[in-house]
């Protein structure tokens, strides 16, 4: 196995996972297979239960794993599905080793730092990365490992040791280390500054550990001196410094690294030049053009409780991006937060309050994504609510769905305390039900997590026919409630169809409103498995719906011509 480094100094945020990625892009254009994993320095054994205002979305995996939002740059850059393995978490790892101590696995020996936490981290990479994620047998050739924070992290440490074991026993051939820094210009001098990047490669040299390549992120290309005073500090031959400066869209970055030679430097020194072809990216040529030359906007009323941090809901707006590619729009994606739509907001914020309606009602289409919690949910109910009234798409995902259940037992069937049983434990028409599978008492990966399987219960519902008329479809799900079974009938009666369920016939997975141009809510998340060039049935839906387009595509594939 050979293995690629990425590390990152100077600052976090830097765009570690975009790098990592971006470079496994440019190595399997190359022909290789390449696998990758993701080291979280946190305690936390998983990120399930971290807030999204902290660490950005959860990204959930086919197998149930709640991961960070990086593996899904992964999946969607180099179309593989990972494991839960695939995310090392110091507290993964500290939970095996003790494990092991509790049963007696040591023989009495002082568990310590180095060598057991070393060897499991070692011995968990070289176990993980000979899982084939890209659906063929066998192994891959490459594994890319982004580790997480920045070189001199105290968390950090116990990884960099392990790193620099493993890169002394794999051998020289088998490892390549890219280091992620910054080139910042300060305002006042205007010059490109290195001595942050020599700082941090001078740490990493210290813990025994030497980059063959540097990544530098700044705005501007970087100019040629500092390419070269780079070079004479850090070590590192001048061609092997790339400059992965500020792009139009993330896609170029992949096309900077081939541009820079990037692959020419990691084959040669993982000595794969021997089985490597020239990089094939003319898709991703073609997709980052496409993508600079689009004219044409959508504009798409986000409603959230987590709009403070946009990385909250990556996945949705990846799908979004995907999805208005496919149609050939630029999404304009307008972030509401369901708070500010509420009647109370236009007392204490009368601003917010106006402006956010206004957001609403110039959107061509109206998206409510996941979520926990009742703050904003009010919020919520009115923006589907209009949605529903005014015949405006609407696309509810998760909470989305649930909150247009009982904005529509409200609103339709009359009964004004309808409610989910996790904002109002006692209330008297529980429309959404805490669900068997789930616990009460722990947080973590008690949910219905990871892919499950979907049936349509009719071929003729606009779900259906997105999905090219399958009988079924399997999707990531990442929820602890849903709509209580006794209340389907009176809902059905009224309008409501719930066109989709478990195969057990008593989980709500889809519902749709037939009177209405494009108003489907889903219990689970399509966005985890939309890839660029093959977009989420749902959102290519929402946006066809929101451009007036969506009759004429499902009749085209109807027929059979597409």
């Amino acid at each position: 196995m050979k293995y690629v480094l990425v590390t990152g100094g100077v600052v976090s945020g830097l765009g570690k996972g975009v790098t990592a990625s971006s470079i496994g892009v440019v190595l399997k254009a190359c022909g290789m297979r390449v696998t990758s994993i993701k080291i979280d320095p946190y305690l936390n054994t998983d990120a399930g239960t971290m807030s999204p205002f902290e660490h950005g979305e959860v990204f959930v995996l086919d197998d149930g794993g709640e991961v960070d939002l990086d593996l899904g740059n992964y999946e969607r850059f180099l179309d593989v599905t990972l494991t839960r393995d695939n995310n090392i978490t110091t507290g993964k790892i500290y939970q095996s080793v003790l494990d092991k101590e509790r049963r007696g696995d040591y023989l009495g020996k002082t568990v310590q730092v180095v060598p057991h936490i070393t060897d499991a981290i070692k011995n968990w990479i070289e176990s993980v990365s000979v899982i084939p994620v890209d659906g063929k047998e066998g192994p891959a050739n490459v594994c890319v490992i982004e580790l997480g924070g920045t070189v001199g992290d105290i968390e950090s440490m116990p990884f960099l040791e392990a790193l620099r074991q493993l890169s002394f026993s794999v051998g020289q051939d088998n490892f390549c280390l890219v280091h992620v820094s910054l080139i910042p210009v300060l305002g006042v001098v205007g010059e490109q500054k290195t001595k942050p990047t020599q700082h941090s490669v001078r740490e990493l040299r210290a813990l025994g550990l030497t980059p063959h390549l540097l990544a530098c992120r700044s705005a501007q290309p970087l100019l040629e001196n500092t390419k070269e005073k780079l070079s004479q500090f850090c070590h590192v031959p001048a061609g092997n410094i790339l400059n992965i400066h500020d792009v139009p869209n993330i896609w170029h970055v992949p096309l900077l690294l081939r541009n820079q030679n990037a692959h020419i430097a990691i084959l040669k020194q993982l000595n794969l030049f021997s089985i490597a072809t020239p990089p094939d990216l003319q898709e991703w040529t073609e997709r980052a053009e496409t993508f600079d030359n689009l004219t044409n906007y959508v504009r798409i009323a986000m409603v959230g409780k987590y709009v403070g941090l946009t990385d909250s809901y990556l996945s949705v707006v990846k799908a979004l991006l995907h999805a208005c590619i496919a149609c050939s729009l630029k999404p304009s994606v307008d972030w509401i937060a369901a708070s500010d739509l509420e009647d109370e907001s236009a007392k204490s914020a009368p601003e917010a309050h106006a402006a956010a309606w206004e957001t609403l009602r110039n959107a061509a289409c109206v998206l409510v994504p996941g979520g926990f919690g009742d703050r904003g949910v009010r919020g919520m109910m009115l923006a589907a609510k209009y949605a529903r009234e005014n015949n405006v798409p609407y696309l509810g995902i998760c909470l989305g769905m649930q909150i247009s259940v009982i904005e529509f037992a409200r609103s339709v069937l009359g009964l004004e305390t309808a409610n989910s049983t996790e904002f109002e434990a006692e209330t008297p028409n529980p429309v959404i039900i805490f669900m068997p599978e789930g616990s009460r008492t722990h947080m973590g990966s008690t949910m219905r997590l990871g892919s499950r399987r979907t049936l349509f219960q009719t071929p003729d519902c606009i779900t259906s026919k997105l999905y090219h008329n399958s009988e079924y479809v399997d999707e990531r799900h990442r929820h602890r409630y849903e709509v209580n079974p006794d209340v389907i009938g009176i809902l059905e009666e009224a309008g409501l169809k719930f066109v989709g369920k478990d195969e057990s016939g008593r989980r709500m997975e889809i519902l749709e409103l037939p009177s209405h141009p494009f108003y489907v809510g889903v219990q689970f998340h399509p966005e985890f498995k939309s890839r660029p060039g093959r977009p989420s049935a749902l959102f290519i839906g929402l946006i066809l719906a929101a451009t007036g387009q969506l009759e004429a595509y499902v009749n085209k594939h109807q027929n059979g011509s597409c």
